[in-house]
């Protein structure tokens, strides 16, 4: 009986890099913008490899913290200070104008004034963008959805320093038949 040798294939090596681990067993990054709740920018942070990975890696928020990296860093401090103290005040200037509005949404109600549906932050940020105004909705502060006609208030989170209040009136929606 002839023999078959099967050919054995080699499995190939993945081409990821390995990240730097830290002490407690995460993965080492160096920050490239500020992130809330996690550090500022030129910081040396440790974070979970998912967080890493699938947020401030792809998110261009944070890179490798090489020796290079961090050099780079050093060398370069006063302009990235420069940097985010410019995005700064941009930002102060859009919480600014951000607290001069006032925004209007229609929405169908019954007569008690309770909403068929609800508003949320898609609805804010469209109305928002009508005047010029360009957010993303986890920059939305909702308490919850707002399900009645009236006057609120919503906090947009623009920066970890910037905070700025909306007045949103939300309103019955206007029939045209009516008139």
């Amino acid at each position: 009986m002839p023999s078959t040798k099967m050919k054995k294939t080699k499995k190939k090596r993945s081409t990821l890099t390995r990240l730097p681990r830290g002490e407690n067993g995460g993965i080492e990054l160096l920050l490239i913008q500020s992130v809330d709740h996690l550090g500022k920018q030129g910081e040396v942070v440790e974070v979970k490899n998912g967080y890493a990975n699938n947020y401030l890696l792809p998110q261009g928020l944070a890179t490798v913290a090489s020796d290079h990296h961090k050099r780079m860093v050093e060398k370069h401090r006063s302009k990235l200070q420069a940097i985010e103290q410019s995005r700064l005040k941009d930002l102060k200037e859009l919480g600014k104008k951000i607290a001069k509005q006032s925004i209007t949404i229609e929405a169908n109600a019954n007569e008690e004034g309770h909403l068929y549906g609800s508003v949320a932050a898609p609805e804010i940020v469209a109305a928002l963008k009508q005047n010029d105004i360009t957010l993303t909705n986890d920059q939305i502060r909702l308490e919850g959805v707002l399900k009645e006609l009236g006057l609120y208030t919503v906090k947009v989170h623009l920066h970890q320093d910037i905070e700025p209040e909306l007045k949103v009136w939300v309103v019955p929606t206007v029939d045209p038949d009516a008139a």
